[in-house]
């Protein structure tokens, strides 16, 4: 899987711009000596949030229950506990990142109980999110290896890129196809790699933007979490007696509102950058400027550069690191208005002409990348 080949003076732009990059190491070394011990040391709170955001959705599952006993106009009112659940599921997924970072549990037991009931929301075997996330992803964030950027223009048309194309934003999705997509694209993606790894492990898969490899030991693990999520979803779906209504106001409406905040965020994280050969966190990642309240609910998921700097981090402490981030790389931290960062990528296209440049589906448009590095 390569980009298409570059004449001599493309290629030297490209060299010219790869030298510019600053690696992860070398951002590490001169921020850390700045930071409090503290900071790095586990937060077994977000364990607590997590509980509580459980506790949330076990209660609205309760009251949902009694919907049989309602009459059919007063159904309504249970949408803001259906927001409220949607919020918890956002909450699960977050809490459970920073937690499999190493921020908060390190005993195996409970850290291996913890993870399972966070991403069970999620549909997400937690094998396959140290894979994909913390080891794939996180070591190779935005290169051509990396499973969680864009497709490249050349690679094959398949169904996974169909899907990106269709459904993410960028200046060709339709409105139909982002609501559609806001809600699903987080099963697309858990779906997309675990059936890579699980069916095939090979990487010459070519429906996701990049295939990885796993053990023969965390095939089967996933295998195993995969059963037991079933078995949590069919068992919530029991307890509402698989009623229509009871499962599309407590069951499926919160995992699409939850689905769909998460997504509206890591959309942003890393699909507006360039790709970087190099693992540049403060050039191939974007923090956001979100009212105050989403990052209290949230964990500071918006401080996403610097989560990418420290992802074993206290997210608490994330605010420190962008001060120093303002103070000594002000000129190539991407720190971002949310409406702004939303606005450019409905006005970009989302596959990769190479590492600069947007293209479209056909590649008869081409933009270079906002948030393009000057040679």
């Amino acid at each position: 899987m390569t980009l298409a080949p570059l004449s001599s003076a493309a290629s030297d732009v490209k060299q010219s711009r790869t030298d510019a990059l600053i690696s992860h190491a070398d951002y590490v070394k001169q921020l850390r000596p700045l930071l409090p011990d503290e900071a790095f040391t586990p937060n077994l709170n977000k364990i607590w949030f997590l509980v509580i955001n459980l506790a949330m959705l076990v209660a609205g599952w309760a009251i949902a229950s009694y919907m049989d006993q309602w009459q059919w106009y007063w159904l309504w009112l249970y949408l803001p506990i259906s927001l409220v659940m949607g919020n918890s599921v956002i909450v699960l997924l977050f809490s459970c990142h920073d937690l499999m970072h190493g921020s908060g549990v390190r005993h195996s037991r409970l850290f291996r109980l913890v993870s399972f009931l966070g991403l069970s929301m999620l549909w997400m075997p937690p094998t396959l999110w140290r894979a994909v996330h913390n080891r794939e992803h996180h070591r190779n964030t935005n290169s051509e290896i990396d499973p969680d950027r864009n497709y490249l223009y050349n690679q094959p048309n398949t169904w996974g890129k169909w899907i990106q194309d269709r459904f993410v934003p960028s200046n060709e999705v339709s409105p139909f196809g982002l609501i559609v997509g806001m809600g699903h694209a987080w099963g697309v993606h858990t779906f997309r790699n675990m059936t890579s790894v699980v069916l095939f492990n090979r990487k010459d898969v070519d429906y996701v933007p990049a295939a990885f490899t796993i053990s023969r030991r965390e095939r089967w693990a996933i295998v195993r979490e995969v059963f037991l999520i079933i078995l949590v979803h069919v068992g919530i779906m029991a307890s509402l007696s698989f009623d229509p209504v009871k499962l599309l106001f407590s069951y499926f409406l919160p995992i699409w509102i939850g689905h769909a905040g998460a997504m509206f965020y890591i959309y942003t994280n890393h699909m507006l950058s360039p790709m970087t050969a190099i693992n540049d966190p403060l050039v191939n990642s974007v923090s956001l400027r979100v009212p105050k309240i989403f990052d209290v609910l949230h964990f500071n998921f918006s401080y996403h550069t610097e989560h990418h700097l420290f992802p074993g981090m206290n997210s608490d402490y994330y605010p420190m690191v962008q001060e120093l981030l303002l103070k000594h790389y002000p000129e190539r931290f991407h720190l971002l208005p949310v409406g702004q960062v939303w606005k450019l990528m409905l006005e970009t296209p989302r596959h990769y002409e190479d590492d600069q440049t947007f293209t479209t589906w056909s590649g008869e448009q081409s933009m270079i990348c906002p948030l393009t590095i000057d040679p």
